[in-house]
């Protein structure tokens, strides 16, 4: 059953969550890898919860590589998975498209080769130029070496009146050496330049997860993310549970400012969550307790912190105390103090 109706505070499971959802939705930059490397516990965590029988399927909204491409990188990784084992936004995108042009278009690329095999896929045709005769323009995650020239032949063909879609819009992407720009920050180049609005698929918006629910026939899914715009904002307007781990973009200081549709079911360190039950958080009179901690607004003007234990409970019941005072707005009382105390 859905955790989703409490969006005040992180839920509590008596049983691993492993056990109590049939598949696991996970994302990939910062969850399973970044910069190409596995992140720590992933590849053990996730071999535990597939030998316990939950069904792993990958939801990216990086377009780059092909399925595949992702498939292989993760079973060299220690993960083993099949190409049927991964969604991609360009496959998303790819279907959006498909559903509103005829078939046969010509579509002018900017991306990688994962969006040209989607494209494919879906009987459209890749051209490189917005001379080629492209009815459509679609961008994609291209890497960091993409050439700036691609941003001009999109802006071309967009300023023409093509219709322009992107495969997502997220504006950074984690790596080896920390944060670089994503799919969004190119797509931000071709808007400033053309005044144009793109059609988007990829998380958090309806057309990734139609895709993942065709692909997958998830019963009882639940959305592992790192980020909360996408991931978590794609699970919420799906209807479905969430977790978030702390192995990419968002830290402890985000999460307590999340309004509701960026508020995780879950909350854990990393991938070692899926293996285990969550603690509950539970409210007395505006005082939130998770394990030893307990949190509190104090006269509406300070996030307070008190105990001992695991810091991931301290942050738990933060959560609660500062998702409730905030309601359904955004958290606005600095958090820094509170979360110092974790050392997270």
């Amino acid at each position: 059953m859905s955790q989703q109706q409490d969006r005040y505070r992180p839920s509590g499971s008596s049983t691993a969550l492993s056990a109590a959802y049939d598949t696991a939705l996970l994302d990939l930059d910062g969850v399973v890898y970044a910069g190409g490397e596995a992140i720590v516990h992933a590849v053990a965590s996730l071999g535990a919860a597939r030998d316990g029988g939950m069904h792993l399927a990958y939801v990216t909204n990086n377009a780059l590589r092909t399925p595949d491409a992702v498939a292989e990188h993760l079973t060299e990784l220690g993960v083993p998975a099949e190409a049927a084992d991964v969604i991609t936004s360009a496959q998303a995108v790819a279907r959006l498209m498909a559903d509103q042009l005829p078939a046969g278009s010509r579509v002018l690329v900017v991306g990688g080769e994962g969006l040209r095999v989607a494209l494919r896929e879906r009987g459209l045709v890749p051209v490189e130029s917005a001379d080629d005769g492209p009815v459509a323009v679609v961008q994609g995650y291209g890497g960091p070496d993409l050439a700036w020239g691609r941003f001009a032949e999109a802006s071309y063909a967009v300023a023409r009146g093509l219709p322009w879609y992107a495969s997502n819009t997220d504006l950074t992407i984690p790596g080896a050496r920390g944060i670089a720009p994503g799919n969004g920050a190119a797509v931000e180049v071709v808007r400033i330049a053309t005044g144009a609005e793109p059609q988007v698929a990829g998380k958090p918006l309806p057309p990734m997860h139609r895709e993942t629910v065709l692909r997958t026939g998830a019963k009882r899914p639940l959305v592992v993310g790192d980020r909360l715009d996408t991931d978590i904002e794609g699970a919420f307007n799906g209807g479905v549970d969430s977790l978030l781990v702390l192995t990419g973009v968002t830290d402890a200081a985000q999460l307590l400012a999340a309004p509701p549709r960026h508020r995780p079911t879950y909350v854990d360190r990393d991938l070692r969550g899926l293996l285990t039950g969550q603690p509950e958080v539970t409210d007395a009179d505006g005082v939130f307790r998770c394990g030893g901690w307990t949190a509190l607004v104090r006269d509406g003007e300070e996030l307070v912190l008190e105990g001992e234990g695991d810091p991931l409970d301290g942050l738990r019941a933060l959560c609660g105390a500062a998702w409730t005072f905030a309601g359904d707005g955004a958290f606005a009382l600095d958090p820094r103090k509170a979360v110092a105390a974790l050392g997270l």
